[in-house]
C-alpha cells in the first residue's frame, strides 16, 4: 500500500505540531521539512477543517493542534486524507468491470490485507510517533536555528 504525498505531509504536520507543543507558522513548517508552502497550506486547511489543528489569524495567531496527540489515531487520519482507499477494482461497486468477482478469493485477501494494515495504523497515534528516545533527535532535526522560537519541553 503507498500513501499519497497528502497523507505523508499530513502526518508529518501532525508530528511537527505534536513536538512544538504550541502555536507555529506555516513558514516554520515548510522550512523544517523542505516542503512547498502551498502544499502546505491544502494540508493545514483540511486537518483543521477534521479538528486536528486549530489556525488563527493576525498578531499572536498560528497554528496548532487541535486536539491531544494521544487521541489521534493513525488509521482514521489515513483513512480520512487517502482519496482512494479502494485497492483493486471489484471493490468499488460503482466502477467494477472484473468478470470473476464473486467467484474470486483475491477480493477477500485483499480485504483482510487492508483491514488488518488500517487496525495496525489505529493502534498507534501522532503522540507514539514523536515519543522515547527520537523526541530529542527529532527536535534537534525540525527545531534548529533556522527558527526562533524553540519547541516547548515535556
Amino acid at each position: 500500500m503507498r500513501l499519497s504525498l497528502f497523507t505523508d505531509y499530513s502526518l508529518r504536520v501532525l508530528m511537527f505540531a505534536a513536538l512544538k507543543g504550541g502555536p507555529f507558522s506555516l513558514s516554520e513548517i515548510a522550512d523544517s521539512y523542505q516542503i512547498s508552502r502551498n502544499h502546505l497550506i491544502k494540508v493545514v486547511n483540511f486537518l483543521a477543517k477534521l479538528g486536528y489543528l486549530e489556525t488563527k489569524r493576525g498578531r499572536g495567531g498560528g497554528i496548532a493542534l487541535g486536539m491531544p496527540a494521544d487521541e489521534i489515531r493513525l488509521g482514521l487520519l489515513v483513512h480520512r486524507t487517502e482519496n482512494s482507499p479502494v485497492i483493486v477494482e471489484c471493490f468499488d461497486l460503482k466502477t467494477n468491470t472484473c468478470p470473476i468477482n464473486g467467484t474470486c478469493r483475491l477480493k477477500t485477501v485483499l480485504a483482510r490485507a487492508s483491514k488488518a494494515y488500517f487496525d495496525e495504523l489505529d493502534r498507534h497515534t501522532v503522540a507514539d510517533l514523536v515519543c522515547g528516545a527520537e523526541r530529542k533527535r527529532l527536535n534537534s532535526i525540525l527545531f534548529t536555528s533556522r527558527h526562533e522560537t524553540e519547541p516547548a519541553t515535556r
